[in-house]
């Protein structure tokens, strides 16, 4: 589990086809590669991926996830290469401090940015998402974009707006976003377990 609070900025160093459907990713990162173990799970701009490597690259740091055939289809892991710059986050541990929301790293789907508007501190982005997502996005629910735990500002039908605050700007990707750019998306889980709860109560049934 994950609190879309990001960590760190990492950068894909390199990609290769390890066979079909299979991508292997090594990525730069500030985290202490000794700190880091072997089966570990660190989201990558909100997909959790587990850690198959570990080491340095030159004088960086980073680690080696894989991404599987189903990852690739789902998010936008399909198009990172070299250079591609990555939100990360470590997976929660006992005691840690929850400062988002609970965030799984199971990407729902993927969303496109489709207009920007820049203030003089802040930036406000309007999202399209897959219709079948709409119903778990509500004004002031939360929302993971690319790994970031966000909250939701307004909702007209198929799309979303969030406003995102300078030190969000400064610490992750978010800031580099035009129209027409894709973001993984997750959606709040207590939205999730709301809707089929009252899925199940209109039709009179039992979970």
């Amino acid at each position: 589990m994950f609190t879309g609070i990001v960590s760190d900025l990492g950068e894909v160093l390199d990609v290769e086809e390890k066979s079909e459907g299979l991508r292997r990713l090594r990525i730069a990162s500030s985290y202490d590669p000794e700190s880091i173990d072997i089966g570990a799970s660190i989201a990558c701009s909100g997909v959790c991926l587990t850690v198959v490597e570990r080491g340095r690259s030159g004088n960086r740091s980073s680690f080696a996830v894989d991404a599987a055939a189903e990852t690739l289809r789902v998010t936008t892991a399909e198009s990172w290469g070299r250079g591609t710059k990555l939100n990360l986050e470590r997976a929660l541990r006992l005691g840690d401090e929850l400062g988002g929301h609970m965030v799984s790293g199971h990407v729902d789907g993927i969303a496109e940015l489709v207009s920007r508007d820049d203030f003089l501190d802040s930036v406000a982005l309007w999202f399209r998402v897959p219709a079948a997502l709409g119903r778990f996005i509500a004004p002031k629910g939360s929302v993971a974009l690319d790994g970031i735990s966000l909250t939701v500002n307004e909702v007209k039908g198929d799309t979303f707006s969030v406003l995102i605050i300078p030190h969000t700007l400064h610490v992750t990707t978010i800031g580099d976003l035009q129209p027409g750019m894709r973001v993984n998306i997750e959606v709040d889980q207590m939205a999730r377990y709301a809707a089929r709860l009252l899925e199940h109560s209109q039709r009179g049934g039992a979970l």
